[in-house]
C-alpha cells in the first residue's frame, strides 16, 4: 500500500481502486476554486476487500492528521465500515443502517462517518426514472451486485414517502452468498409494500435469465463494479431485456461492456439506457457538502456539472 504522508496543506482524499484514473483528479481543483475551497485532492488506492489492517491504517491517519480534512469512499464502502466502526465519533442514521460508509469528515473534534448512497442514488435515479412510473406499471427493480450501492438504493425505494410508487419487488443478484446474507440483514423489515428477494447468480448467465423473466418496465442496474473496477460485464452478449425497461450502469468510466450490451437492444425493446455521470456528479458533491461544510444548490450543482464536462 502506499504511503501515507502528513498533508502540508489541506486536503481532501479519494479512497477507490484506481483513483489516478479518475476525472475527478482534474475536476476537483476546478470544484474547489468555484466553491472557493482551500484543498487539494490526493488518491488513496486499495485492492478489492483489502485486509482489515489497511482500512484501520487509512482511517486512523485521516482521523489524526490536522490537515487530512475528510475523504469520499468509493468501493470500499462496506469493507472500510466494519474494519473501522469503532474509530468513529459519529455515525449517521443511513450508515447504520446499511453498514458502509461514504464520506468520511470531521467536525466539532469528532471523527464522522456518513452514507450519502441512499440520497446521491435517489438523485441520479430521480432524474430518469419517470414520475409515477412504479405506480403505474407495475415493474421491477433487479440491482446486479450486492454491495453498498445496491443497499442504498434499496434504501432509496423503500422510502414511506413514495406511498404505493414503489417496486412491486426488488431482487438483489450476487455471485458471492456472504453478501447476499449481509444485504438481506440491513434490509430486513424495509417497506412492506416492497417484497425484497436475493439470488445467487454466480454466473453473467444467470443474470441474463434473471432479466430475461422480468416484466416490462423494469428497472435493471450494473451495481457490481464489473465494467470499472473490474473487467467485464455482469450480463453476456445474449443477454435479453424486458420491453419498456431502464438499463442503468452506474459507472460513468471504463469499458462499459454492460452498457454497450443494452445499448445494442434500444430501438428494439424500447429501453432507456443511463450512464453514470448523473451519479458521479451527486455522490460528490453531497460529500464535499458535508466535507467542507458548504450548500450546494440546483444553480450551484448545475454549474458544477458544466465545469465537470469542460474538457
Amino acid at each position: 500500500m502506499q504511503n501515507l504522508e502528513p498533508a502540508a496543506n489541506p486536503a481532501f482524499y479519494f479512497i477507490g481502486v484506481t483513483t489516478g484514473q479518475s476525472s475527478i483528479m482534474k475536476v476537483f481543483p476546478r470544484w474547489a476554486a468555484a466553491l472557493n475551497i482551500d484543498a487539494e485532492i490526493k488518491g488513496i488506492d486499495l485492492p478489492l476487500h483489502a485486509p482489515a489492517e489497511e482500512y484501520r491504517r487509512v482511517a486512523e491517519f485521516l482521523k489524526k492528521d490536522g490537515l487530512s480534512l475528510g475523504a469520499l469512499v468509493t468501493t470500499h464502502k462496506l469493507d472500510l465500515f466494519k474494519a473501522c466502526r469503532d474509530m468513529f465519533e459519529y455515525i449517521d442514521p443511513f450508515a447504520e443502517k446499511l453498514g458502509e460508509v461514504s464520506s468520511l469528515s470531521k467536525r466539532d473534534g469528532k471523527f464522522r462517518a456518513h452514507a450519502k448512497d441512499p440520497i446521491s442514488s435517489g438523485l441520479a435515479l430521480e432524474s430518469f426514472v419517470p414520475s409515477g412510473f412504479w405506480k403505474d406499471h407495475g415493474g421491477e427493480v433487479l440491482l446486479l451486485g450486492a454491495g453498498g450501492s445496491s443497499l442504498a438504493m434499496s434504501l432509496y425505494f423503500a422510502q414511506e414517502k413514495f406511498g404505493d410508487n414503489v417496486p412491486r419487488r426488488i431482487t438483489i443478484a450476487n455471485r458471492s452468498r456472504e453478501r447476499l446474507v449481509s444485504a438481506e440483514a440491513a434490509l430486513a423489515n424495509s417497506n412492506d409494500k416492497i417484497e425484497f428477494r436475493f439470488l445467487h447468480n454466480p454466473a453473467a448467465a444467470d443474470n441474463d435469465k434473471t432479466i430475461a423473466a422480468l416484466p416490462p418496465f423494469s428497472l435493471v442496474v450494473n451495481a457490481t463494479g464489473l465494467g470499472k473496477d473490474a473487467p467485464g460485464s455482469p450480463t453476456t452478449g445474449a443477454v435479453s431485456y424486458p420491453r419498456n425497461s431502464l438499463v442503468w450502469e452506474i459507472n460513468y468510466r471504463g469499458d462499459l461492456i454492460f452498457k454497450r450490451q443494452a445499448e445494442a437492444q434500444r430501438e428494439e425493446k424500447n429501453l432507456h439506457v443511463e450512464d453514470g455521470w448523473n451519479y458521479f456528479i451527486y455522490g460528490w458533491t453531497q460529500v464535499i457538502a458535508e466535507v467542507f461544510n458548504v450548500e450546494i444548490d440546483r444553480p450551484v450543482l448545475e454549474n458544477l456539472s458544466d465545469i465537470a464536462k469542460t474538457k
